[in-house]
């Protein structure tokens, strides 16, 4: 295993503040949480800044769940017999969930604890003298903007939810809000404390991406949400930040808060070395003897077949489930769909030598190629030949852009079942697709990639929009070429690059497409789709357009309602008897 930092593992070794001063900390395992009684030394308090961040990378799988599953790139169904699970994933599909349907609880849940760890910290830090402790006013305010930072990161997905949110702001319940607050206000809120926490921290020094201070944030982090936030501002609170937007890009990307540069090849910044990668603004480290929770659940360890461990040569790593695949571009006799919105293979196959489109292979000594997994999956096994089976029926997969029940009919023919949607599905169906490598037992880079929450290339694709949406559509065809550029040969970029630099026209349908090919299953899809005014009006595979828009936001769960009586439901959904 390589020696990486571990924010709340190596917590000692990971403190920002050595822009600040020079600090030598011991190893210390963080397993407690914050209490009166607590801050005794240097290391418990940057312990307790820290433990909202653990909780914040395990609550990436929530975040996956709301932005893929409703949306049309990915998805969930029935594999014979497998993932009916109540029909909740259907009911996520065609946007028919209920005020009683756990998913919709999901970002409240996850949200909420890590904001109050944050407040905690804050709330103490009123009380601390960091003078008692060894630090500087600078290094404490440091800190202080690390929680600040966390707590606006976990607002930004609660807006983006449910918009209508209570504001938490204390550990004080008489500092909070009662109820919920507007969006306006919450937008406020973030606003004032990722620009307040920017003035605190420091500018990321030096190049080779950020080594042992991966999972703390910078000026650019800082920036970056800023980004974020104002680029779906018109949506949110119903008034345009393109001008704000663009700006904190545009930073970002000049360098005025530290180095940053783009991946030379698409899968750099996934790789297991991705804390040297540059294009990484914020990330939350990973390793295989410690936390790696995009390796988990609900996230990319589910996004490939049950018994791939014997194609990836992992099995000592933990087997699979087979939650998500791409959705189909054809139908159950091969022929393209024609919906504008989804079919990704499809999408991807605009640009037939995008070097993604490879089959995923590891090619040994911690390297690979290709990005997603189709056809029968071969491997060597006591000088065999052998093919991944399916976990049922024991027939030999052969993965297709389709939905359907194909079991072990061969590449071509067609089932007897024409029905292809949400409930007649097998385990042939979808490909998969492997964003984080998983490389096999013998490899030291097995799970060790860490979690690109933010990277460079969101910050051009945001201020391309941002120069599209303004009219400047030549400016923002230049911004994507500079990162799409990496996924084809040279050969191809004429052909393949946007006016002006090559022959391919960006229109808005292009520019979501756009979005959809880069951010492929990084829990995004449906902000983006709502952004675009695409979520409630498109159809794609199985889903048709939605009677109106109260769908974009989520509702207020059963239980969430009942603990407070000034809570209000969200606009279009269901309410309880007060």
């Amino acid at each position: 295993m390589k020696v990486k930092n571990i924010f709340f593992y190596y917590i000692g070794l990971s403190l920002l503040l050595v822009s600040f001063s020079c600090t030598d900390l011991t190893e210390t395992v963080y397993d407690q949480i914050v209490t009166e009684n607590y801050y005794n030394t240097k290391d418990d308090i940057i312990r307790a800044v820290f433990r909202p961040f653990e909780h914040g990378f395990w609550s990436i799988g929530n975040r996956q769940t709301l932005q893929e599953q409703p949306s049309d790139q990915i998805g969930t169904w029935a594999r014979d017999g497998w993932w009916v699970d109540g029909q909740v994933w259907q009911r996520m599909h065609y946007h028919a969930w209920t005020i009683d349907d756990s998913f919709v609880r999901g970002e409240w849940d996850a949200c909420f604890p890590g904001i109050m760890q944050a407040n905690s910290v804050l709330d103490d830090f009123k009380t601390l003298d960091p003078d008692m402790f060894g630090l500087t006013q600078a290094e404490f305010d440091a800190l202080e903007a690390q929680a600040k930072m966390i707590r606006a990161w976990y607002y930004i997905r609660l807006l983006d939810a449910y918009r209508n949110v209570p504001l938490a702001v204390s550990k004080d319940p008489s500092l909070n809000s009662s109820g919920q607050v507007s969006p306006q206000e919450t937008f406020d809120f973030i606003e004032t404390s990722l620009k307040e926490a920017l003035e605190a921290l420091p500018v990321k020094e030096g190049t080779g991406g950020n080594k042992n201070f991966q999972g703390q944030w910078n000026k650019a982090g800082a920036a970056a949400l800023l980004v974020r936030l104002y680029l779906n501002a018109e949506k949110w609170i119903g008034q345009e930040k393109y001008n704000e937007c663009a700006e904190y890009a545009q930073n970002i990307i000049d360098g005025d808060y530290g180095f940053y540069a783009l991946g030379s090849t698409w899968d750099e910044v996934f790789d297991w070395d991705n804390e040297t990668s540059d294009e990484i603004i914020f990330g939350f480290p990973g390793t295989y003897g410690r936390s790696h929770w995009h390796y988990d659940g609900d996230t990319y360890r589910w996004a490939v077949p049950v018994n791939a461990h014997f194609y990836f040569g992992s099995r000592q790593q933990g087997g699979h489930n087979v939650k998500y695949a791409a959705q189909p571009s054809l139908d159950i006799e091969g022929n393209p769909y024609t919906f504008e919105l989804g079919m990704p293979v499809h999408k991807f196959k605009k640009y037939p030598e995008d070097y993604r489109l490879k089959l995923y292979k590891n090619l040994g000594n911690s390297t690979r190629e290709g990005m997603f997994l189709y056809g029968y999956l071969e491997y060597e096994e006591g000088g065999e030949t052998k093919r991944v089976i399916s976990p049922v029926l024991d027939y030999e997969l052969y993965l297709r852009d389709q939905v359907g029940v194909f079991h072990a009919l061969p590449p071509g023919e067609i089932p007897e079942n024409k029905i292809s949607d949400m409930k007649n599905g097998d385990h042939n169906s979808g490909w998969h697709f492997v964003k984080y490598p998983f490389y096999g037992d013998d490899d030291a880079g097995k799970l060790e990639a860490d979690y690109a929450e933010i990277r460079l290339a969101e910050m051009y694709y945001s201020l391309a929009e941002c120069k599209f949406r303004l009219g400047d559509v030549d400016g923002a065809g230049r911004l994507l070429n500079e990162v799409r550029k990496r996924n084809y040969p040279e050969e191809y970029h004429n052909d393949y690059l946007y006016s002006p630099d090559g022959n391919t026209e960006l229109t808005e349908a292009e520019l979501l497409d756009e979005w959809g090919r880069e951010f492929f299953a990084e829990g995004r899809r449906r902000m983006d789709l709502i952004r675009f005014g695409k979520f409630t009006t498109g159809a794609w595979w199985d889903k048709q357009p939605d009677a109106d828009d109260h769908w974009e936001i989520l509702p207020l769960h059963r239980d969430i309602l009942n603990t407070n009586p000034t809570y209000r439901q969200n606009p279009g959904y269901e309410d309880i008897t007060r």
